[in-house]
């Protein structure tokens, strides 16, 4: 501690105690609070929103720049996920199925 300085001190202090009273503002409450339905039906969609913005730039683009060919696994993959998901309306599968799809075609014919 000789090298920190006093500032430095008390901008740690400061943001734990901002911490703490945010992260235990729910508890400090002598009534419960309740979700709104919009609030609760937008969340239901952040797992799927959330992977479809890591999965879709890796998917159509490698290196920056546009898939020029059809011979790539990720295409294949992606199709038969979406297939899966269409029928049967699993995330799990859909991951499951994909993966077996890409991994033979980017690990058996290297594409």
């Amino acid at each position: 501690m000789e090298d920190t300085d006093f500032w430095t001190v008390v901008t740690i202090a400061l943001l734990t105690l901002n911490t703490v009273i945010t992260r235990s503002f729910f508890f400090i409450s002598s009534r419960p609070w309740s979700m709104p339905s919009w609030l609760r039906r937008s969340l239901a969609y952040a797992p799927v929103a959330a992977l479809a913005a890591v999965i879709v730039p890796e998917v159509v683009m490698t290196q920056g720049q546009l898939i020029t060919t059809w011979q790539d696994a990720r295409l294949f993959a992606v199709a038969a996920g979406a297939s899966w998901y269409y029928l049967r309306k699993g995330l799990l599968g859909t991951l499951v199925c994909g993966m077996a799809v890409y991994l033979p075609l980017r690990l058996g014919l290297g594409w």
